[in-house]
């Protein structure tokens, strides 16, 4: 990620800043998706996919030593239909931290979102579905491409292995929160959510750390009407420069319209090609049925 630094004068036209930037960074990715229902007429498709995000970090520290800031991104996607060049600028992150203890407002990330062992690996070029999330988006979260959680607040705290996350919105009268400590090596997390939807998850904990050659992950979810969601995840690495990712999905209990109750399982390759350049591929059969798989190269900057 490249730091740009512009003099506090330059910024704020008031005394009293004591350190003011500006940080631009994300990634750019492209290559090939195949999707064996990606059709309207349920057929299978393979299609050219991209992303470029670009991410903007502005902050400025009071005399007290407050860090007061704002986040945003501009993001275009491609598929076999665009090339991304419709790109979207979300709606802004407010916050303010001082220690351990921060205050986000705006398009907060969400306590669910943001809980250690939700996402325990990136499969492949572009995610795959991301079916080794087990709260499977049924909580606020930090939107790429829009506003957000209407009227989202969140409060953080961290204290040597201790965090702890608590959030809300309009969307659904959420209100979450976990708790996480990390012991020997291990992350243990447990979280929860009141929500006026039958279909928000209600609570969820994971477990993560090394064992033996693998960081592995397991994790579980209540996600109402959605059904109970089991994930168990691993991450190897098998040379100097490329690892590999694998995970198990089950699902079970569902009664909500068009969620299955099924296992998915996938697998990928990340090679890192230096320079923040890798070289990403894999492959996922899905929980809904159906099978995508994607390979091409992302950039980080």
């Amino acid at each position: 990620m490249k730091k740009v630094l512009f003099a506090t004068t330059a910024l704020v036209a008031t005394a009293g800043v004591a350190a003011a930037d500006v940080t631009f960074g994300g990634y750019g990715r492209f290559g090939i998706k195949y999707d064996e229902t990606g059709s309207a007429t349920g057929g299978s498709t393979t299609d050219l996919t991209s992303r470029f995000r670009l991410q903007i970090d502005a902050t400025a520290e009071s005399d007290a030593g407050v860090v007061v800031g704002a986040r945003a991104r501009i993001q275009a996607d491609g598929n076999g239909t665009t090339n991304g060049v419709g790109a979207d600028f979300n709606g802004v992150r407010y916050f303010a931290r001082s220690g351990g203890f921060e205050v986000g407002v705006g398009n907060i990330f969400g306590a669910l979102e943001s809980m250690p062992g939700q996402y325990p690996i990136d499969l492949g070029l572009t995610g795959l579905g991301y079916d080794y999330t087990v709260f499977n988006d049924r909580g606020d979260q930090y939107s790429s491409t829009g506003d957000g959680a209407p009227n989202g607040v969140e409060v953080l705290y961290s204290a040597g292995d201790l965090a702890v996350h608590v959030s809300a919105s309009d969307q659904n009268d959420r209100v979450a929160g976990y708790v996480a400590y990390t012991w020997s090596g291990w992350t243990f997390a447990v979280g929860g959510q009141d929500s006026d939807s039958a279909r928000d998850t209600e609570w969820t904990a994971s477990a993560g750390g090394s064992f033996g050659i693998a960081d592995v992950t397991l994790a579980y979810a209540d996600n109402g009407i959605g059904g109970d969601r089991v994930v168990l995840a691993a991450r190897f690495d098998v040379g100097a420069a490329t690892d590999v990712e694998v995970y198990v999905a089950d699902n079970s209990g569902a009664t909500e319209t068009g969620v299955a109750n099924d296992t998915g399982y996938g697998i990928d390759f990340n090679h890192d090609l230096g320079g923040g350049v890798s070289l990403r591929g894999g492959v996922a059969q899905r929980i809904s049925g159906n099978t995508q798989a994607d390979m091409g190269v992302r950039f980080n900057f």
